[in-house]
């Protein structure tokens, strides 16, 4: 079952569980200043859209490790990719900024038990 797709990337069971998505939209307003008033603004248009991505990669449950590596790969192309949701619903064209993990519960061979992620997405069209 699809939980969401970016570009080709499907985040899924067993690749890695998202928690949730979260998505800021900002618009922009340029301000003249006055003297003696409050500053007057002007709408210029759309600003950044941002997308943040967390959740849990977790091996014991069918969970690949390669997925945060499959990920980063994408992110160093420096590429634009279609969000998709599980209902199909394409969200917009993202690239990847940044990609946070926490490794938890370390086993006596290095292995994490679970790694925790944040993938963060700016809208590009």
């Amino acid at each position: 079952m699809q939980l969401l797709a970016l570009g080709l990337f499907v985040f899924e069971r067993e690749t890695m569980l998202p928690d949730e998505l979260t998505s800021r939209a900002n618009w922009e307003h340029a301000a003249a200043e006055r003297i003696g008033a409050r500053p007057a603004y002007q709408f210029t248009g759309p600003g950044p859209e941002d997308v943040s991505i967390p959740g849990r990669l977790v091996p014991e449950l069918g969970a690949r490790d390669s997925a945060l590596k499959t990920l980063s790969e994408m992110a160093d192309a420096g590429e634009d990719y279609p969000l998709v949701d599980g209902a199909g619903e394409v969200l917009g064209t993202y690239r990847i900024t940044a990609i946070d993990k926490t490794r938890r519960h370390l086993m006596d061979n290095g292995q994490a038990r679970m790694t925790d992620f944040a993938i963060q997405l700016v809208r590009t069209g």
